[in-house]
């Protein structure tokens, strides 16, 4: 278990579990990079399945209540919801290409250095703000219901789909399929 992993596990609110994540997020990139073959392909999975629930998870959830919340939420709350949809976007093309090939390597660091401007953007801008905004008890309640919505969440990037109520809709089936899927080929 990794550093980031023990401090999700025993993260009492939603922006310290959250930021938690963002760190094995970082360090999940770290370990493609510096493996090939099936290992590659098995970290690149286990990679993309973190960024699917997890981005799931906060447009359900966070994305929602920063909204009401924070200053300028709803200007806020779209920008990243527009970076979402462009990594979903990005992380479903790679999924298509040869982990191992030099245009699987250059479309991967771009998609990492995205997908770290992305969180450093929402750590800055929303989840500072949410942080001052909420009572302890509130944002222990945003983790718990952090963490179930990821229990449910698709596994795979679904563009397109990046609003709460497009998730409701669309996320049970999405996730039925991607979990049979994973389950079908072996891949998480």
């Amino acid at each position: 278990m990794t550093a980031a992993e023990t401090r999700m596990d025993h993260a009492e609110d939603v922006v310290s579990f959250l930021k938690a994540q963002h760190e094995e997020i970082k360090a999940r990139f770290q370990q493609v990079l510096t493996l090939s073959g099936d290992q590659r392909q098995s970290a690149f999975d286990d990679l993309r399945r973190l960024l699917a629930v997890h981005e799931t998870a906060e447009e359900e959830v966070v994305h929602p209540r920063a909204k009401k919340e924070i200053a300028d939420g709803e200007s806020v709350v779209q920008a990243r919801l527009n970076e979402e949809n462009e990594a979903k976007q990005m992380l479903a093309a790679l999924e298509k290409l040869d982990v191992n090939s030099a245009e699987f390597e250059q479309k991967f660091e771009q998609f990492r250095q995205d997908v770290i401007t992305h969180a450093e953007a929402e750590e800055q801008q929303e989840f500072l703000q949410l942080k001052a905004e909420l009572d302890p008890d509130q944002l222990q309640r945003m983790r718990n219901a952090v963490k179930l919505a990821e229990s449910t969440a698709p596994t795979r990037p679904h563009p397109g789909v990046e609003s709460a109520g497009a998730n409701m809709l669309a996320g049970p089936f999405a996730s039925m399929l991607d979990r049979a899927r994973d389950a079908i080929t072996g891949k998480n």
